[in-house]
């Protein structure tokens, strides 16, 4: 994973207000992780003295309980101190921000209002990361004038170089169904430059947005990548639905819609929760059908339920997810590309958080989520490379890693016209390689649309039995790079229930979906 927050490989990474959709009790209901906290308002929690105001501007999620009234808990923030942002009723959470260092504390103390609040960031309000490993390489216009020499009949003049679109069988699959317009795929990342020309022919205005902070920002252009920004979300939109158009490169989806719901803060590629609930709600409620989210969270790489400002980020985009699938919307994710096991009895996270100074702990994944990888119904996606094997940097997990796809590694080198192991996609500006499961998610995501395509009426749920039972095999192998590359025993990987750890379910095949 890249963090920028984002999961490309090298370090990671990932102004309207949403409709409200059911009411707050129906939908609360249906939310197994909201505790049936129905108890009387503790009144004697809430304090009438003037709040302290001297600490430094944070923002925060509050989680209502069950039955809770949305009025009394925004009253409930202002007597803290705080100033509600947005409060989104479908699924009883309030954003809001506030200077008083006992904000989280005074609401934690009001049970039968909330069930948990916390602070999104351990940095004051002012100023992001991925899943992405190393930087863009650029194609240089003697490579592309290359690899179209080589380009066939009906194929895109980039098309030699797509090794990754051969692995899953995608080339064969558009001479049946490119995915239908009825179809989009929600990318939540760092903007997607929808003026490409290998992407605005099917980039959808409609269901795109700027949710940092937030709150949806749908003005033209705010869901494009900052102008000093990251590249990351745009390489992502072509994987997933570059046309086929005789411009540059095909995408796995070449015939479905792409949005951009751009979530990472301005200088950075931190993905803040605010920001991210407001990607899934805004998903949920535009008709998306995917959402591709190839980054983690910031600035915790793992969410610790113990703890009781990260209990609180994991609760608000538990809810967030769970709405967007009720509402139709398969979740797709990154695994990461730190090379663990997410499936380990204990983890070393060192680069926690990442909005301050890091402080090494000894983490237990089942209890400290990766999110939103490891949230519920979300499919979770490591990478391979050209060669079949699991990449190098990829984080993996029997029973957590749901499929595999191509997301490159340098190590694994293909017979292209450049000889790049990388995954060749859209920039602005042109076009580029990169490598992480960030690259490998809209493989999955892309074929998922081809799905929905194929089965319009098909459930999120029936989505994600159709990627898994459809994928390509893969046993655990014998050898597997390492980050230097050289091989090594394959000692790391486990198989069970007809899964690998490194694999899951196996490869996703765009080929079977379409048939």
């Amino acid at each position: 994973m890249a963090h920028l927050g984002s999961r490309t490989s090298g370090k990671n990474r990932r102004a309207l207000a949403v409709p409200v959709g059911l009411a707050l009790t129906a939908s609360l209901a249906f939310l197994p992780s909201v505790a049936a906290s129905a108890a009387p308002l503790d009144l004697t929690a809430a304090t009438t003295a003037k709040p302290d105001t001297t600490g430094p501007k944070l923002s925060y999620v509050a989680n209502l309980a069950t039955y809770a009234s949305v009025t009394a808990a925004k009253k409930a923030v202002e007597r803290a101190g705080g100033t509600v942002v947005t409060a989104y009723e479908q699924i009883g959470v309030i954003v809001a921000h506030s200077q008083n260092p006992d904000f989280a504390k005074q609401l934690r103390a009001q049970r039968g209002l909330f069930v948990s609040v916390g602070a999104t960031r351990t940095a004051p309000l002012q100023s992001v990361q991925t899943t992405e490993e190393g930087t863009t390489q650029k194609l240089s216009a003697a490579d592309a004038a290359k690899a179209a020499a080589q380009a066939g009949p009906g194929a895109e003049p980039l098309e030699p170089n797509q090794w990754d679109l051969r692995t899953i069988k995608a080339d064969e699959a558009h001479k049946i169904n490119d995915g239908s317009q009825d179809v989009t795929v929600g990318v939540i990342d760092t903007g997607v430059d929808d003026t490409h020309p290998d992407l605005a022919p099917n980039f959808s205005r409609e269901q795109s947005a700027n949710c940092v902070g937030g709150v949806a920002d749908t003005t033209e252009g705010a869901w494009r990548p900052y102008a000093d920004g990251s590249d990351h979300g745009t390489h992502v939109a072509g994987t997933i639905a570059a046309p086929r158009n005789g411009v540059g490169i095909s995408g796995v989806a070449p015939g479905v819609k792409v949005a951009g719901i751009k979530v990472s803060e301005p200088g950075t590629s931190l993905f803040y929760t605010e920001a991210v609930v407001c990607g899934f709600m805004f998903a949920a409620e535009k008709g998306i059908e995917v959402t591709n989210n190839s980054y983690y969270v910031d600035p915790w790489y793992f969410n610790c339920k113990t703890d009781d400002d990260q209990k609180a980020l994991v609760e608000a985009l538990t809810r967030a997810t769970k709405y967007a699938e009720r509402k139709g919307v398969l979740n797709v994710a990154a695994a990461g590309n730190e090379n663990w096991d997410l499936a380990a009895d204990s983890i070393v996270d060192d680069s926690s958080p990442n909005d301050t100074t890091p402080s090494p702990r000894t983490i237990d994944p089942k209890v400290c989520l990766d999110i939103p990888t490891q949230l519920p119904g979300v499919v979770t996606v490591s990478a391979t490379g050209d060669k079949g094997f699991k990449s190098y940097y990829s984080s993996y997990g029997l029973g957590v890693v749901d499929v595999a796809a191509p997301g490159g590694d340098k190590w694994q080198v293909p017979n292209t016209p450049d000889a790049n192991g990388r995954v060749l996609s859209t920039v602005p500006g042109g076009y580029g390689y990169k490598q992480g499961t960030s690259m490998a998610t809209p493989h999955v995501a892309g074929v998922a649309a081809l799905l929905k395509s194929a089965h319009p009426t098909a459930t999120p749920s029936q989505l994600q039995y159709m990627l898994k039972a459809q994928a390509t095999k893969a046993a655990c192998p014998e050898k597997v790079y390492d980050a230097t590359g050289t091989l090594i025993d394959a000692t790391t990987c486990q198989s069970k229930w007809g899964q690998t750890g490194y694999y899951g379910y196996g490869v996703v095949d765009a080929l079977k979906a379409v048939k």
